[in-house]
């Protein structure tokens, strides 16, 4: 990759505002619904009770 140096102040704000709507557009995607379910049971306690119930049973 080349190092190209003749970016102008104008093609630098250009990539710094394209970055942060790349980022702003992240930030506002909804949280899959798997790592919503999972965060309601890490809330509840049920992963952590679930989890030491199979400690004992060799998994």
């Amino acid at each position: 990759m080349n190092s190209d140096t003749s970016k102008t102040p104008r093609d630098l704000e250009e990539i710094d505002e394209n970055l942060r709507k790349a980022y702003a557009a992240l930030l506002n995607e909804d949280l899959p619904d798997r790592f919503a379910v999972l965060l309601d049971q890490l809330r509840s306690g049920e992963v952590a009770e679930k989890d030491a119930g199979e400690e004992g049973q060799g998994v």
